[in-house]
């Protein structure tokens, strides 16, 4: 977006979680080149204050907080702080997550694993929610994206809780899009396919023959950028969309249309 697009930013502040790299971070620095003000949440200490570094040296306004989603004080204080700096909130990228440590059938799935994706994956997306609305709703209105995955639109072999929660996070999403869309704030969700992010890294052992497999999955022949799920946000949250409301935008390639 460029022209007068920008100038719908200009003055909004925008909070996204997993700020510290991948599509949070493009995310982060897609909101600051629109000219909204942006607060980066990550429980990476270090990788919050590079995304801020990056925005400062390009012009932009941001603000560095540790944030962990599946902590309500942390939250609060976070959102409490975004406030305090910078007197407002309009958008929102509930965007934090983490994948499985190894894939195991239903019946073998340790609990403890189930637990952890769960309350990082679907409930540190209820947790912002919660906190968030009252916030943008001060303002009249404003756009939250959270995201899922393709997991949260087909199931997974092996991955059961991921599967569940990117599933909950569609449901979770359009139910709080039905009970605010009177209220002018919009909610909607994008499902990002295999995305060229350090978490991606994790996944296939970041060697050549992991990235050749994952690569092998999708139509389009490559993973995709960050940037490109940043651009869709940056869409959803825009004037451009204003009738978008509930929505599971599905960006993977055509991986999930097989």
């Amino acid at each position: 977006m460029t022209g007068n697009k920008k100038e719908n930013f200009t003055g909004k502040v925008a909070f996204i979680t997993g700020a510290a790299s991948g599509i949070g971070r493009a995310t982060a620095l897609a909101f600051a080149r629109e000219g909204a003000s942006v607060v980066v949440a990550d429980i990476s200490d270090q990788g919050n204050q590079d995304t801020v570094r990056i925005i400062e040296e390009r012009g932009g306004k941001a603000l560095a907080v540790r944030c962990d989603v599946t902590q309500t004080e942390d939250v609060k204080a976070a959102l409490n702080k975004t406030i305090d700096t910078f007197g407002r909130l309009d958008f929102a990228f509930n965007n934090a997550g983490i994948e499985p440590s190894k894939p195991a059938p239903t019946a073998e799935y340790e609990e403890e694993e189930w637990n952890r994706i769960i309350d990082i994956d679907l409930r540190g997306v209820f947790l912002c929610m919660k906190y968030e609305i009252p916030l943008i709703l001060k303002q009249g209105g404003g756009a939250i994206v959270n995201v899922s995955s393709g997991a949260g639109v087909i199931g997974i072999k092996g991955s059961p809780a991921y599967s569940a929660a990117k599933h909950g996070v569609i449901g979770l999403t359009r139910a709080a899009a039905l009970d605010y869309a009177a209220q002018n704030i919009r909610i909607n969700i994008v499902c990002p396919g295999y995305i060229d992010t350090p978490m991606m890294d994790r996944f296939t052992g970041d060697t050549p023959e992991g990235r050749a497999k994952v690569i092998a999955e999708e139509p389009a022949g490559r993973m995709g950028k960050p940037e490109e799920i940043a651009a869709a946000v940056i869409w959803l949250c825009s004037d451009a969309a204003a009738f978008m409301v509930g929505h599971a935008m599905v960006i993977d390639g055509g991986q999930t249309i097989q």
